[in-house]
């Protein structure tokens, strides 16, 4: 037995700084962290001076500084500190600190709770008196006085004299701490062997005594554990004792357990493992493993065991910590990260190929207006128009699930949207499947777009009629659920309140977990290649996600699939759809006397947009980034009445800021702005802009033409609007 006081304590070099001027703290990480190699090599030979050290390595960086500025904001953080097993040694407080408490107030506080703290009032004038100070804190052997403006030499001095002193009390409590051990079993040898002295009876009954009490106090501590806890034998076979939390955890009663009838380990190579390192006298820490319930639930658990005696005999002490789960959180954080990457290059990818197909369809349609055109080419052309609309859905498809497309969501009333869909739906999913519609009543309104809705419900059917080839029931369920904390724990993409939730039920062969970790991956899909685009379920996920709801999957093999959709409720309530007139625009003839400024990067659109508005007669100037517009706009500045300007841009300067700039100067400048993305994703600021269009590419060129034509001749400031191509 090893009788020597282990003494040795780590460094701690933690200070916290609390002021209320941020110029102080970083003087002070200036002077306890300094850059400079020769100011670090005089506080090392300043450190040796004072505690006798040889001058060695730079002592720079070795003290961690911490901030906080007013009394309350410092407590929590040394309390923070103390509870990750890193208090601060030395605070440097400073008396004045308007609003709250003041120095002393805050000195007083964390005394209360942390009395070992070193502390260091900080000081313009005389605040306080000294014995002020004494009477309102004491402890006055655990605090000095620094003057501003400070010596750095003397808060260096104060830091690493406090900080040792820190340790060394630590120290020292551990030492007494050892010592008064050492001295307690002394003491009971000699009372032991005293006791030995008396007689053989009188030493039986102490020491039945003694190993009682003792007994006593380890079964209460292993018994009230929340730690699952058991202690087996070396065999493995059966256990000794098992505490509550362990039984819970395993699903099984304590007489089950003693007597070695439950088999708790998923893999028996686990606790074999575990007895070889026991064996080899190594102690086993955070081992990964997996434990089968008594209901044949799997756990993920991190295993611990030690050596243990008992009464002369060896027994192994196991500790299980469950993190399933954690584990099922992190994955389904990385998950969310994974999804919200390919989210971005979806995006990416599709709002660089909306210019593209901006560039095709606009082409393809002038050419296809020619009287003269071959029919071959003709054909041909009208193949390419077809790919083109084609793509731009995909496009569309992506940007859903990006969560980028246009929406105009508004109060919409989901059992009538789930009812006019349906009948549809009874000619695409066939006769072989029975559907069901379980519509809850009086459901108040949701705000969603009504054809992302349609988009929603339409995918997953589909999607439920490829699961039962062979036939089936669809299942059609709303219902307002409200989400608590302990559902949300559950799912941490789901949000607290009231929702609507669309359930979408097949009795389909179901899918593995590891299909349904992708099934929202654009272009993932189970089908046969040609059966499927795979982005349908993509699709779902992001316009859920744009409309602020989110989806859960409820599946497994052989027992179908349920898929839940949340949507929000509307806070307005209702509102009729207003019948607005599509009233076209008055007669407007271009003429050359109009100039458009037309500002692209994409250099095949902006020919194609420049060619187009040049051919119905408008005057065109033409730049590819924001400052070749402003030195266009420097020299034509009186002729330009239209901006016509993509939204992103390169060099810096967006649409958005360019439009500004231009109208600053002239007000009564005309804007559309133009892009692949809604409107909606470009700010609250861009929706407030009223005097201005949006064209959502790709567009045609009659909507372009149509589209600058409205805005040229409106007076006034004209409702915004999204022209959509």
């Amino acid at each position: 037995m090893n009788l020597t006081p282990q003494t040795s304590q780590p460094h701690n070099h933690r200070i916290l700084i609390i002021d209320d001027n941020p110029s102080i703290h970083e003087d002070f990480r200036k002077i306890l962290g300094p850059a400079d190699a020769k100011l670090a090599e005089e506080l090392d030979a300043t450190e040796a001076s004072l505690f006798g050290d040889q001058a060695g390595a730079s002592s720079a960086q070795k003290f961690r500084i911490d901030s906080a500025f007013q009394g309350q904001e410092g407590l929590d953080k040394v309390r923070a500190a103390c509870a990750e097993g890193a208090p601060y040694a030395v605070a440097f407080v400073d008396v004045r600190m308007p609003p709250g408490w003041d120095g002393i107030e805050t000195i007083s506080r964390i005394w209360k709770e942390f009395p070992d703290l070193q502390i260091v009032i900080c000081t313009a004038y005389s605040d306080y008196s000294w014995d002020e100070i004494a009477k309102s804190v004491g402890n006055t052997d655990k605090m000095l006085v620094l003057k501003k403006p400070f010596d750095n030499v003397e808060v260096l001095q104060m830091a690493h004299a406090l900080s040792k002193k820190w340790q060394l009390t630590q120290m020292g409590r551990k030492q007494m701490e050892e010592l008064d051990a050492l001295v307690n079993q002394r003491t009971a040898e000699l009372r032991a062997a005293n006791a030995r002295l008396t007689g053989e009876v009188a030493e039986r009954a102490a020491a039945e005594e003694a190993l009682h009490r003792s007994e006593e106090r380890f079964s209460k501590a292993f018994h009230s554990s929340p730690v699952p806890m058991a202690i087996q034998r070396p065999e493995g076979k059966d256990c000794l004792d098992a505490n509550i939390s362990f039984l819970e955890l395993v699903g099984a009663s304590r007489e089950a357990v003693l007597a070695g009838s439950t088999t708790f380990w998923a893999d028996e190579s686990t606790p074999a493992l575990v007895r070889q390192e026991l064996a080899a006298r190594h102690a086993v820490r955070n081992l990964a493993a997996i434990i089968r319930t008594t209901s044949d639930e799997k756990r993920e658990v991190l295993v611990a065991a030690e050596n243990l005696e008992l009464g002369n005999a060896p027994y192994h002490l196991l500790i299980l910590q469950d993190i399933t789960d954690r584990v099922r959180l992190e994955n389904e954080l990385r998950q969310a990260q994974k999804m919200e990457a390919v989210g971005r290059l979806a995006a990416g990818v599709a709002h660089d190929f909306n210019n593209i197909l901006t560039v095709i369809l606009g082409n393809t349609s002038t050419q296809l207006r020619n009287p003269r055109l071959d029919k071959k080419l003709s054909s041909s052309l009208n193949q390419v128009q077809r790919a083109a609309e084609r793509a731009t859905a995909l496009t569309r498809q992506l940007l859903a699930y990006s969560r980028k497309q246009i929406i105009q969501r508004r109060p919409l009333a989901l059992n009538e949207v789930v009812e006019q869909t349906v009948a549809m739906l009874r000619r695409l999913i066939g006769e072989h499947i029975a559907l069901d519609m379980q519509l809850a009543p009086d459901l108040p309104p949701i705000f969603a777009d009504p054809s992302n809705v349609e988009q929603v419900i339409m995918n997953l059917a589909l999607n439920a009629r490829d699961a039962m080839p062979d036939g089936g029931k669809l299942t059609l369920a709303t219902t307002r659920v409200e989400i608590d904390k302990a559902s949300r724990a559950r799912n941490p993409e789901s949000q607290l309140g009231s929702y609507i939730c669309l359930a979408v039920k097949d009795t389909g062969h179901g899918m593995d977990p590891a299909t349904v970790a992708r099934i929202f991956e654009p272009f993932f899909t189970t089908k046969d290649p040609g059966q499927g685009t795979g982005m349908g379920l993509a699709t779902v996920y992001g316009v859920l996600k744009q409309h602020g709801g989110w989806i859960e999957v409820d599946t497994a093999p052989g027992r179908g699939t349920t898929i839940r959709t949340f949507f929000p409720l509307s806070k307005e309530g209702f509102v009729a759809a207003s019948a607005k007139s599509e009233s076209s625009p008055t007669e407007f003839t271009p003429s050359n006397a109009i100039t458009i400024l037309v500002v692209e990067d994409e250099e095949m659109l902006r020919e194609f947009v420049s060619e187009a508005l040049a051919t119905l007669g408008y005057r065109v100037l033409s730049a590819a980034n924001g400052p070749d517009a402003l030195n266009v706009w420097g020299e034509h500045r009186d002729k330009i009445d239209l901006l016509l300007t993509d939204v992103v841009m390169p060099e810096s300067i967006s649409g958005r800021q360019l439009a500004h700039t231009m109208i600053q100067d002239k007000p009564d400048l005309k804007v559309i702005f133009t892009s692949g993305y809604s409107s909606e994703l470009f700010g609250s600021e861009f929706e407030r802009e009223k005097e201005h269009l949006f064209l959502a590419k790709p567009y045609l060129p009659d909507r372009l033409a149509q589209t600058v034509a409205m805005h040229l001749q409106s007076q006034g400031t004209p409702a915004f609007a999204h022209a959509n191509g």
